[in-house]
């Protein structure tokens, strides 16, 4: 078995089983009465549907020998970094906290394979293109997004997917301010090693 037999293969199978895995667990929402407006307001669900699409896309373009561009580079290196921060900030704050009607396997899935199969993707198959420390502007977008819209609509519907985003009970607005601060300093380091490693390790797939 060739080495991009095993990268089409990989990116294929893990980008399926993680739609499934979500797809799962929103079932389960629904069938609970829960609103799909919350199911698709936290993070590691947008995030794995986003790596999920990420790795079919990128596992077609190695398929039909497409070069990637290096706004693919940034996309894919955007969606990595999202997988490996949900596995560090569900390991360190959420690990302990009751997960309610989620799906254990789902759980393992989103929170646990999945982040450890984007680095591991990421440095096998590092980026064609150059990256520069101007990309990591373009990586942080989308949790600063993200961040902003749950804040908004949190005080409109009263509801916050984390808790440590919830003023309630992250300690009023200070302890919301003093957790995205830490996480936003999570997700710079975790871009700047991204950045280096992505750099530094070689292509096993040249197409």
């Amino acid at each position: 078995m060739t080495k991009r037999t095993v990268l089409i293969g990989g990116r294929f199978f893990f980008g399926i089983l993680t739609l499934v895995a979500v797809a799962t667990q929103l079932v389960v929402h629904i069938s609970l009465n829960y609103d799909v407006g919350n199911f698709f307001s936290y993070f590691t669900n947008l995030s794995n549907i986003f790596a999920a699409v990420v790795l079919l896309v990128s596992g077609y373009r190695v398929l039909v020998g497409k070069r990637p561009s290096e706004a693919d580079d940034v996309t894919r290196g955007t969606a990595t970094i999202a997988m490996a921060v949900v596995g560090i900030v569900f390991g360190a704050l959420l690990a302990g906290e009751d997960l309610g009607s989620m799906v254990p396997w789902v759980n393992f899935v989103v929170h646990y394979l999945i982040p450890v199969v984007m680095v591991v993707d990421w440095l096998f198959q590092s980026p064609r293109a150059k990256l520069l420390l101007r990309h990591i502007w373009y990586w942080l977008i989308y949790p600063v997004a993200y961040l902003t819209y749950s804040l908004v609509r949190g005080s409109i519907v009263n509801w916050y997917p984390y808790w440590f985003i919830n003023p309630d009970r992250a300690g009023g607005w200070g302890g919301v301010v003093f957790y995205a601060i830490a996480i936003a300093i999570g997700f710079l380091v975790v871009s700047l090693a991204m950045l280096w490693l992505g750099n530094k390790m070689k292509r096993n797939v040249d197409y």
